[in-house]
């Protein structure tokens, strides 16, 4: 099913002016419902809440004023253009007055005048929804649509930034623009944000990286029978398969020139041709675009179109690297582990801490999709007993971290060493693990938490409790000098 598109009520006694826009509208993709007069127009209001309302002024029986002030109480959010002659100008100011949105003047010799007034009103319905959205995600700190998310695996607060953010741009019709290095996930937050976007249609990812000008313009606009040779039927392309739904493009960064200025069409009109027709078709598919490319900087070095850059950029997110979220590890460790026994029908295999070290001290250039790469051979080679180190070194290759250090317990064997005739008391012990652990996790009480075999929340209400017991003790200090530690 395609999402039903906007409806516009048009207001006017002149039945030649309603039916003129009503063609325009209905042509140019609306729903139009028409009303003869304010009473009219009113009554459709109520019975079919329209996303956008053109009215006339002066009408018999309900003027234009007294429809605005109603429909207004009825529904403030709900835009309302006026069209006024003229020598009413002043009652046009009126109702602005009145909380109407814009007005034009008859005679309107240019219909695509409409057009341009009428996009640029829902645009500003939508960026009004999207920012009550998002400040409703920073009030509450809740997502509403945690289950769109399950499919990715993190507690990492940047993450959790980036998933707030989606959920307040998905009932957006406008681009959204996908950026991160290979294998973050950047996909994986496109289907989320397809998900919580409530979109009937269907989501296709497509690759275009490296597609000439012809095989991008088949494949996305598909072709007429004889287009060119060997094109003895006509075939619809991805866009018409993604109607209502969600068209994915990933790696936009690599696209031609001659694709780019069809792309930017297709994102400013809403419309594309099929190779080999002349006749329009329109979009309803939301475009997704995703790079691992900066393209801020092909622009600058005229590589990438300015205008199809910000055309993308309606909306953005950044996804960090796995190497600074190494708190998910863990995580993502145990969740490969266990789809890679399943599909292999092998028992899970425990681990070794001193993977877990090695781990968190990797690069990790290829991210997520490196690390379950990583895991997945490990399994497939290993029999029985632990699963060890070497899988892993020898696929980190060149690039493998020197040997990370011993847990963080040595911190506590060192204290023995101070005198031979006293033992470190529990608190002294304590202390030292956790400055220890910290020091060796760069600050990321995730990583910490689990070096010394706890949660992090359990790590949080330590340090706390420590603060709140002794604000100036050396412990506290040491750990507000970590960076990205939160206390």
């Amino acid at each position: 099913m395609n999402p039903a598109p906007p409806t516009i009520l048009l207001v006017d006694d002149e039945v030649a002016i309603l039916k003129s826009f009503a063609c325009f509208f209905e042509d140019s993709g609306y729903r139009v419902l028409m009303a003869r007069n304010g009473h009219e127009g009113l009554d459709a209001f109520r019975r079919h809440r329209p996303d956008l309302v053109f009215t006339d002024l002066r009408m018999p029986g309900m003027d234009g004023l007294e429809l605005i002030s109603t429909l207004k109480e009825l529904s403030p959010a709900t835009p309302i253009i006026v069209i006024s002659g003229i020598g009413v100008v002043a009652e046009a100011i009126k109702a602005l007055k009145l909380g109407a949105y814009d007005y034009i003047t008859k005679p309107i010799f240019n219909l695509a005048e409409l057009g341009i007034v009428a996009g640029r009103a829902l645009e500003t319905v939508d960026l009004r929804h999207q920012v009550s959205a998002l400040r409703d995600h920073i009030l509450t700190g809740k997502l509403g649509n945690a289950e769109a998310f399950a499919a990715i695996v993190t507690q990492d607060d940047a993450m959790q930034r980036i998933f707030h953010y989606v959920e307040a741009v998905a009932s957006s019709s406008q681009p959204v623009l996908i950026s991160g290095q290979t294998g973050t996930g950047k996909e994986l937050i496109a289907r989320a944000l397809h998900r919580v976007s409530g979109r009937n249609g269907t989501f296709i990812a497509v690759n275009v990286g490296g597609l000439d000008d012809v095989v991008f313009s088949d494949t996305l606009f598909g072709h007429m029978r004889g287009a060119y040779t060997g094109a003895d039927r006509s075939r619809d392309g991805i866009i018409a398969q993604a109607a209502g739904g969600t068209l994915f493009l990933d790696e936009i960064g690599e696209l031609s020139d001659t694709s780019q200025i069809k792309l930017l069409r297709l994102l400013q009109e809403q419309e594309y041709f099929p190779l080999g027709s002349d006749t329009p078709r329109k979009s309803t598919a939301r475009i997704i675009a995703a790079t691992n490319r900066d393209l801020r900087a092909m622009v600058d070095a005229g590589r990438f179109r300015q205008d199809l850059f910000y055309r993308l950029c309606a909306h953005n997110a950044h996804l960090p690297p796995l190497a600074a979220r190494k708190g998910d590890i863990p995580l993502l460790l145990d969740r490969f582990l266990a789809e890679a026994a399943e599909s292999m029908n092998k028992p899970p295999a425990p681990v070794s801490a001193e993977l877990h070290r090695y781990l968190a001290a990797y690069a990790f250039p290829g991210n997520v999709r490196e690390l379950k790469s990583m895991v997945y051979d490990a399994v497939a080679n290993h029999s029985r007993g632990v699963l060890g180190k070497e899988y892993f070194l020898r696929a980190m290759g060149a690039n493998r971290p020197p040997e990370p250090a011993a847990p963080a317990a040595d911190a506590v064997l060192a204290l023995f060493t101070e005198s031979e005739d006293r033992l470190p008391t529990l608190k002294e012990a304590e202390e030292a693990l956790i400055a220890k652990a910290l020091e060796r996790a760069e600050g990321n009480q995730g990583v910490a938490a689990r070096y010394l075999g706890i949660t992090r929340q359990g790590l949080n209400k330590i340090l706390n409790r420590k603060r709140r017991l002794a604000p100036t003790a050396p412990l506290v200090n040491a750990v507000d000098k970590q960076p990205g530690c939160t206390l």
